[in-house]
């Protein structure tokens, strides 16, 4: 299957809640670059074939994926950071890098960090 690349670094966000609740686990692994590293609490998945792993048990468990706000990216040339907010406030911050061939992918993706007003202190 054929995948739409992102035009745009902000793009990212919209594909990948498109494809989360497609059940499209290919979908959302074409979005990150072949060495990215996802981070996601305690898990670190490093490379397409861990990020499948991972997205492939969530979507084992979840079935629907809430619309995030897409912030605006912070750009230097062809690296951007993404940024993007769940109805919960929860953020999402990325790191998405220009391809030759066209298009951004994620290279770096935390994919939740709680909001202050929830952080418990150390």
């Amino acid at each position: 299957m054929d995948h739409v690349l992102a035009e745009t670094p902000e793009d990212l966000a919209r594909l990948f809640n498109e494809r989360a609740n497609a059940g499209d686990v290919e979908g959302l692994v074409a979005l990150y670059e072949p060495d990215a590293v996802l981070a996601a609490g305690k898990v670190v998945a490093t490379g397409h074939q861990e990020i499948r792993a991972f997205y492939t048990d969530l979507q084992a468990r979840r079935s629907e994926f809430p619309a995030a706000e897409t912030l605006p990216s912070i750009r230097n040339g062809g690296i951007a950071m993404t940024f993007a907010r769940l109805p919960n406030g929860t953020i999402s911050v990325e790191t998405a890098r220009k391809q030759e061939a066209g298009g951004w992918l994620w290279i770096i993706d935390q994919l939740k960090i709680k909001p202050l007003s929830e952080a418990k202190p150390d």
